[in-house]
């Protein structure tokens, strides 16, 4: 009986312990999730804006549309090969 129950307990240790590395893969880079979003808000602000700040508008829009697209990849990357 006290094999059974050792077994079950490590089997549970061990079920428990992949799903929480499972969560935390999802959710480990937090600050990159934050960033993306942030980005997508402003490029959909600036495209909005009545005025062009200064003249300033359109490279901000061109650099943040840029940034976007390197922070999705890092993101990308970040997800295949972080262990």
């Amino acid at each position: 009986m006290s094999r059974i129950l050792l077994f079950v307990v490590l089997a549970t240790a061990a079920l428990s312990t992949q799903l929480m590395a499972e969560t935390i893969r999802e959710d480990e880079h937090p600050r990159l999730e934050r960033s993306i979003h942030e980005l997508e808000e402003t490029i959909k602000f600036l495209e909005a804006a009545p005025h062009d700040f200064g003249g300033h508008r359109d490279e901000a829009l061109h650099d943040c549309r840029e940034a976007l697209r390197q922070l999705r990849e890092a993101l990308a990357f970040a997800r295949n090969h972080d262990h």
